[in-house]
């Protein structure tokens, strides 16, 4: 599917209706719990900008709702592009990944990042995490339960743009 322009307004739209879902909540909370990282958030990318739509940040990170990043400075893009999640165990440790000046802007030494594609094929955005240390983040259960998040966040944007619309 082609993608068509997604006006700003229509994305402060999105990142205003998601802020302060408990589900989203919650499922960022287990994500940090399940893969022991210290930072999750779901981010409404598009082919302009990246906005933090609510975060679990243990860390101090430092985004909050509402926040973005130079889209240009993200692997979410990346990701909007091709579609596919990306995970790194420890950058230091990966070729493709260890001078790459992604994880050295933002001190991370793993990440998890997994498409959030909405049931007509659009890309909204990523389920994403973050962590200072190496963690294990390819198994298969793992993976699963982070696609299965992903897919729960596509089907929330869809309802709580129904409600928006509606209302």
């Amino acid at each position: 599917m082609i993608d068509e322009p997604i006006s700003p307004r229509d994305t402060d739209r999105d990142v205003r209706a998601l802020r302060d879902i408990p589900r989203i909540a919650a499922i960022l909370d287990e994500v940090c719990r399940i893969t022991r990282m210290g930072f999750a958030a779901v981010a409404r990318v598009t082919d302009e900008r990246w906005v933090a739509c609510q975060v679990a940040d243990r860390i101090e990170f430092g985004l909050q709702p509402g926040d973005e990043l130079v889209l240009k400075t993200t692997i979410c893009n990346d990701i909007r592009a091709s579609g596919k999640a990306v995970i790194i165990d420890h950058v230091g440790d990966e070729p493709n990944w260890r001078t790459h000046p992604i994880p050295m802007l933002y001190g991370f030494e793993s990440y998890a990042s997994f498409p959030i594609t909405l049931e007509d094929g659009q890309f909204f955005g990523t389920l994403c995490a973050i962590d200072p240390e190496p963690r294990s983040l390819r198994s298969p259960e793992l993976v699963s339960i982070l696609e299965r998040f992903a897919r729960e966040i596509a089907g929330i944007v869809v309802v709580s743009r129904a409600g928006v619309l509606s209302a």
